[in-house]
């Protein structure tokens, strides 16, 4: 298993770029926009983006291929591919067939953009923990509850 860790990130070391043709701005939270890297460390490869979209704007982002990608709407509405909206408070999660994604802002739209490298390993949960096999829950269990965690 990893060591438990913690990274603090404030808003101020957070990248915030402007988007071509103003179509808005966004924040580089984890991974890279162009040649922008966010201040998050990962453990796979993955982007983590909030975006500020203007009203009546359009861009087009790029994911590398394969890549898991999904999209929450925080506030306002937009057009996904220009094949359907996704409103506030919906989620959107895009095949692992493209490498652009459009977006069209039917008003100024915030949209949490998550994407990354498929993991193409098992997954189990159990509460907060998340791992691969049952046996490893039962671990991280009995560790967390012996004190290997840390404390806050």
């Amino acid at each position: 298993m990893t060591q438990p860790g913690y990274q603090s990130i404030t808003a101020d070391v957070i990248p915030d770029v402007e988007l071509p043709n103003n179509a808005g701005h966004m924040r580089v939270i984890a991974g890279r926009y162009e040649d922008i890297v966010g201040p998050a460390h990962t453990f796979s490869p993955l982007n983590v983006w909030d975006l500020q979209l203007n009203q009546s704007q359009e861009i087009t982002l790029h994911q590398p291929a394969g890549w898991s990608t999904a999209l929450v709407v925080l506030e306002g509405e937009v057009v996904v591919n220009g094949e359907g909206s996704a409103r506030e408070g919906q989620l959107v999660v895009l095949s692992q067939k493209g490498e652009a994604l459009h977006l069209s802002a039917s008003s100024n739209a915030k949209v949490l953009l998550m994407a990354g490298e498929p993991l193409q390993e098992p997954i189990v949960g159990y509460g907060p923990f998340v791992m691969n096999t049952k046996a490893q829950i039962a671990e991280a269990v009995r560790d967390f509850n012996s004190g290997r965690f840390g404390q806050i």
